[in-house]
């Protein structure tokens, strides 16, 4: 039994030892495999991890996205505040930094507006020292004011080419150099170049874009804003006589003439502070072509073909500068730009002459500057609240009526000075003549700006200037001529109160006619055809 049981015990080792052999290999595949699971194991771990730092990625993107939203909203916001004011989905502020640029158009309009009426302080001076007559003398005032107004589609290239800010400060140089360079004349026709042509010029370069970007920085508020910016020309009305007569007593008219120079060249200042509100787009293409660009001709150009590139070319900055096609098309736009073309014929003369005036009938020059001084207290005082008054929503789509009454007050109040040259009389000339300019000055932008889209705001403001210069070069002249056939002073103020009224009237019956045909267009479902 022992035997048997160590032979089965022996067997059974064997058989042991047997089965262990044929089992180890498979032992071995199997901790392959399962070395192999874990080693999937391991990659799914390492998936999933990758999948959450994926998923931590996604997050920071959406953060990024999100950070990135807002820091092009913020860019947005500061091409908005640097760049240049063009056409485009810009939301004008309506305040912030637009008060800082209202505050300087304000003063470049003190500067440029008011500058040629204070010439008469001087008026006397330039007669006795060019042996001219008053005619001649006009000439000086009369071309400063119809250059300032007839630069505009040279003012509206340099501001596509430049930009409103550099524009105003190129203005602010060229019209310093050009009194500057006045002191220094030896005749009447230089004086004509100096003074009249290159500081008008400035003038210009000065006074268009600080206009033209306020319209940009301000929607809601346009009516006060333009408001509060027509004060400047009753600023530069109050103080530039007094410096001018203080200056004259102490310095002569050739010394006042330079530190006026000086003076004007705060425009400079004025215009630094005027950010633009957009990035300029495609510097390198010329901006005077907004269109695609002319396929080249492979083959060889005639002269037929360049002509009519050049006419094209010519006919397509002329659209774009000068609002022809409103003028054309725009009925609203083609009647405002008539009766105000009319209407500068005598609307600036009286001040100009004022002070020859009361000279003449032996006045003290220093009480003549007191009367130009009130008579910008007056604007001061008045406009603000009159910007206030018309930019409540009653007036608005009636501000060309307000303006047309307060026309044909203004142009009915130079026959007070036909009652005598007495400082009352005078004084309450100076009165209703300046209410009657202030609602005349804070509303003529405004109403431009309803007739014509903004966009085109610039070449309208363009075209209009063109046509006020031919008869603001006109009208001191033609008063000049009747003073020396006729003299006396005068005639020129019942001349000038016969033109500025029938303007008034010619505006306020025209828009009645327009809106009453519009109204009756708009009852049969039809567009309105006068815009």
């Amino acid at each position: 039994m022992t035997q048997r049981n160590g032979i089965r015990g022996t067997s059974d080792r064997s058989l042991h030892s047997e089965a262990s052999g044929d089992l180890e290999p498979a032992g071995a595949g199997m901790e392959k495999v399962h070395e192999a699971n874990d080693g999937m194991e391991k990659v799914h771990e390492a998936n999933d991890g990758m999948e959450k730092v994926q998923e931590a990625n996604d997050g920071m993107e959406k953060v990024h996205e999100a950070n990135d939203g807002e820091s092009e909203e913020g860019a947005q916001g500061n091409e908005c505040r640097d760049s240049a004011p063009v056409t485009g989905a810009v939301t004008a502020p309506d305040g912030g930094w637009g008060w800082v640029v209202l505050a300087a158009t304000i003063i470049v309009l003190a500067l440029t507006l008011a500058f040629p009426s204070c010439v008469g302080i001087f008026y006397t001076d330039l007669q006795n020292e060019f042996h001219a007559s008053n005619s001649e003398t006009s000439w000086v005032p009369s071309i400063m004011t119809s250059v300032l107004h007839a630069g505009g589609p040279f003012c509206s290239v340099l501001v596509e080419k430049l930009g409103c800010r550099a524009t105003v400060m190129l203005g602010g140089v060229l019209s310093g150099l050009g009194m500057a360079a006045s002191s220094f004349t030896q005749s009447i026709t230089q004086l004509y170049i100096t003074a009249g042509v290159i500081t008008g010029l400035g003038f210009c370069f000065s006074f268009q874009p600080a206009v033209t970007i306020l319209g940009h920085y301000f929607v809601r508020r346009r009516a006060f804003a333009n408001a509060m910016s027509s004060t400047g020309t009753p600023l530069g009305l109050c103080f530039l006589p007094f410096l001018g007569d203080y200056l004259h007593t102490e310095l002569g008219w050739r010394g006042s003439f330079l530190v006026l120079g000086a003076v004007l060249l705060n425009c400079c200042v004025c215009g630094a502070v005027m950010r633009p509100l957009q990035p300029p787009k495609h510097r390198g293409q010329p901006l005077m072509n907004h269109g695609p660009p002319p396929p080249e001709e492979e083959t060889v150009r005639t002269e037929n073909g360049r002509m009519r590139r050049i006419w094209s070319s010519l006919g397509a900055s002329l659209s774009k500068h000068m609002a022809f096609d409103q003028l054309c098309h725009n009925t609203r736009y083609c009647v405002y730009a008539i009766g105000i073309t009319w209407m500068m014929l005598g609307l600036g003369v009286p001040l100009v002459y004022l002070v020859p005036y009361t000279t003449a009938n032996d006045m003290e020059q220093s009480r003549a500057a007191l009367l130009l001084g009130i008579l910008g207290m007056v604007n001061i005082v008045v406009r603000p609240p009159f910007g206030i008054l018309f930019s409540m929503s009653w007036f608005k789509g009636r501000h060309i009526y307000v303006f047309s009454a307060a026309l044909l007050v203004n142009g009915l109040s130079n026959s007070i000075c036909c009652i005598g040259p007495s400082f009352p009389v005078l004084l309450a000339y100076v009165a209703v003549y300046g209410l009657s300019m202030s609602v005349v000055g804070s509303l003529m932008f405004t109403v431009l700006m309803e007739i014509v889209e903004m966009s085109r705001f610039p070449s309208a403001l363009g075209l209009l200037a063109i046509m006020e210069s031919v008869t603001l070069l006109i009208g001191p002249p033609l008063a000049g001529v009747l003073i020396d056939r006729t003299g006396q002073y005068f005639h020129v103020f019942f001349a000038c109160s016969a033109v500025v009224a029938s303007s008034a009237v010619f505006l306020m019956v025209s828009f009645c006619w327009l809106d009453k045909r519009d109204s009756e267009l708009s009852k049969q479902g039809q567009p309105p055809r006068s815009t």
